[in-house]
């Protein structure tokens, strides 16, 4: 993979971020990787986005995780997912205009506090081709909306997590193929991060790569 570090702008601040290409001739399609809350130390080096992205890149598809505002060199400050829906978007903007990219085929992964945020900005945003969401915090009316998202989407979630507990959100994917229940794992996915992100690199690479 061939690593760049990025500074693209977000109306009037800058936000900084990594872009992996493969080392293969493009366009490439990509996905755009929103990490965990930002005031519980989630930036773009999460060990799990860094799992995911290295597994994309192995399916020959390119990444770019960024900070959210307010985070690492990223300029402004928190506001409490509205704001950093913005900042979602601008990475799209950054990455749709990006030589390497295929525009047409360009997806959304987030995680925790990320996953909210991205599942917000793919019910708007046509740009948005395929969405996976690990352990998103949503509410009900989060949780329904999501249900009806017509673009391909996986959701997984650990049977052992305490922040997002899921049973009471079965009802809305019952045995759908789209959610995903991982026995033992919890909100921070440590020593799973391998088997979900190839669940996550499989999911675009079906999507984007085998059509």
């Amino acid at each position: 993979m061939i690593s760049s570090h990025v500074v693209f702008p977000c109306g009037d601040i800058q936000l900084e971020g990594m872009l992996l290409l493969p080392e293969t001739k493009g366009p490439f399609p990509a996905v755009i990787a929103c990490h965990p809350h930002p005031l519980y130390g989630g930036d773009m080096d999460n060990g799990v986005l860094l799992a995911v992205c290295a597994a994309l890149g192995e399916k020959s598809i390119a990444s770019l995780r960024f900070n959210f505002r307010g985070v690492g060199n990223s300029s402004g400050s928190y506001d409490e997912g509205r704001g950093e829906q913005d900042d979602v978007t601008a990475a799209l903007d950054y990455l749709s205009n990006v030589k390497e990219i295929d525009g047409r085929k360009i997806g959304l992964v987030g995680y925790s506090f990320g996953g909210m945020v991205a599942d917000a900005v793919a019910m708007k945003d046509g740009r948005v081709k395929q969405l996976a969401l690990i352990s998103p915090v949503l509410g009900a009316a989060g949780w329904a909306q999501l249900k009806e998202y017509s673009q391909p989407k996986l959701i997984l979630i650990g049977n052992e997590d305490t922040t997002i507990i899921f049973r009471p959100f079965q009802k809305y994917f019952g045995d759908l193929r789209q959610y995903q229940v991982i026995a033992g794992a919890d909100h921070f996915w440590s020593g799973y991060e391998e088997p979900i992100s190839n669940k996550i690199a499989c999911f675009y690479q079906d999507g984007f790569i085998r059509p």
